[in-house]
């Protein structure tokens, strides 16, 4: 693709300025400002992130090849509600007193934690730095962000509003750069905790590195999520729920479900319908507003996809919708479907991170949550049913942080946010955030 801007290579030098800006803010004005008031600036940067949606929506779409629809519609506002959720917390960090057996007065105090390096991926770069920086803030840490390498731009408009809003120098600092300045990060004595979000691979590397410091850690990594379409569902919602869930954002999405479990009573005429939709999907210019998949992120990425096509054909499963390049520049794939997967085949237990579908028959529903829970994964799946019962019965049988019932994809800033297993521990937005970003201390008085 054509150069779009420059950006600094920020290494070890760059992250140890940072830190040391964010450890002096820390010590300094930040922790001088009231909670409430620091509330007060996170709800001006929310109002300063509405006022520049546009911005923001197109730098991501030429960036990162977002389709600016979905910038406007999901991520823009996903991330002012979470600035203006956690402002909201800002001065509601309350303590609590503890009834001791000895003569003393006993109470806790919650305090922020100190300097947070946040590594951030590229699929929803201002989103994530939302989910990151705002429970931060408002718990009244200072923070270092790294945003990927693939889509900084937009992270750095986010920290000229930062400025603009009010926040002290030092309490955001951005620095752009390759796995350096990332390993820099989170190998730094003077950083009191990693947020990362990102490949379970990378994941495994931060916790090795991260234990030289035993600075805390949390982590949300990747998927592999079950779609699971019982025989009772509501096929045509099913249908546009299973397609949504992954083609949007070119199925560059950590939760996208990209294994669909289909009952075999219905299972030909659900791959029919997801077929149609599948082929009247819009792919192309993401600043077009009627685009509804853009290109994958880069050209690393675009091999990544079309080598899993291309191990889905060698493993025997059935294509029968898309596989190919569109055009012969940018890299924008065709919604693919893969049918009659088993799930063994790699391109049912490995996260493609593109717009491919595996589609997998079922017999039962016991069969179908034994397939559902049968991967390494576990940070969401979904299950699609008119009988209520059943619902609750599946969603508690099945090994995931989210679970959705006749629906797919649905978040929101008040509902935690997090997986099992490889797909990371912690938990994101709601109220369980702040457990991330402060610790508690116990106070002692005698009363002899």
């Amino acid at each position: 693709g054509a150069t779009l801007a420059k950006v600094a290579e920020g290494g070890a030098e760059d992250i140890d300025r940072a830190v040391k800006a964010a450890r002096a803010a820390f010590e300094g004005p930040w922790a001088k400002i009231h909670p409430g008031d620091r509330g007060r600036l996170l709800y001006k940067l929310a109002q300063l992130v509405r006022d520049n949606a546009e911005e923001l929506a197109e730098i991501d779409a030429l960036d990162a090849g977002k389709p600016i629809t979905n910038s406007l519609r999901v991520d823009i506002p996903a991330a002012i509600d979470c600035f203006e959720y956690y402002a909201g917390w800002s001065d509601k960090l309350h303590g609590e007193t503890v009834p001791v057996r000895a003569p003393a007065f006993t109470y806790l105090v919650r305090q922020p934690l100190g300097v947070v390096g946040q590594i951030i991926p590229w699929n929803f770069p201002v989103m994530m730095a939302a989910w990151k920086l705002a429970p931060a803030l408002a718990c009244g840490n200072t923070t270092v962000l790294k945003p990927a390498e693939q889509s900084p731009l937009s992270a750095l408009k986010l920290g000229e509003l930062c400025l603009e809003a009010g926040l002290p120098p030092g309490v955001v600092n951005i620095v752009t750069g390759f796995g350096e300045a990332g390993a820099a990060l989170v190998e730094h004595e003077d950083v009191d905790k990693i947020a990362f979000t990102g490949s379970p691979e990378v994941g495994r590397i931060i916790v090795r590195a991260s234990a030289a410091t035993l600075k805390k850690v949390s982590l949300e990594l990747g998927g592999k999520s079950p779609n699971l379409i019982l025989a009772d569902a509501d096929l045509e919602a099913a249908i546009r729920g299973a397609s949504g869930g992954v083609f949007f954002n070119q199925g560059e999405v950590c939760s996208a479900g990209s294994r669909i479990l289909v009952d075999q009573s219905i299972y030909d005429e659900f791959l029919d319908g997801l077929t149609k939709r599948a082929d009247s999907i819009k792919v192309g210019d993401p600043l077009d507003p009627k685009t509804y998949m853009g290109p994958v992120v880069n050209d690393e990425q675009f091999e990544r996809v079309m080598g899993y096509i291309d191990v889905g054909k060698d493993e025997g499963a059935k294509l029968v919708s898309g596989g190919e390049r569109i055009g012969d520049s940018g890299y924008f794939v065709q919604p693919t479907i893969f049918a009659d997967v088993n799930n063994r085949m790699r391109i049912a237990q490995e996260e493609i991170f593109g717009p491919v579908a595996s589609v997998i028959p079922i017999k039962d529903v016991d069969e179908a949550v034994r397939i559902a829970n049968d991967t390494s994964y576990g940070l969401a799946a979904a299950v699609w049913t008119r009988d209520v019962a059943q619902a609750h019965d599946v969603a508690s049988r099945l090994k995931a942080g989210t679970v959705w019932v006749n629906t797919y994809g649905a978040t929101d800033t008040r509902s935690p946010w997090g997986g099992f297993k490889d797909s990371g521990f912690g938990r994101e937005l709601g109220r369980q955030a702040l457990d991330l970003y402060t610790e508690y201390k116990s106070v002692w008085i005698s009363l002899k």
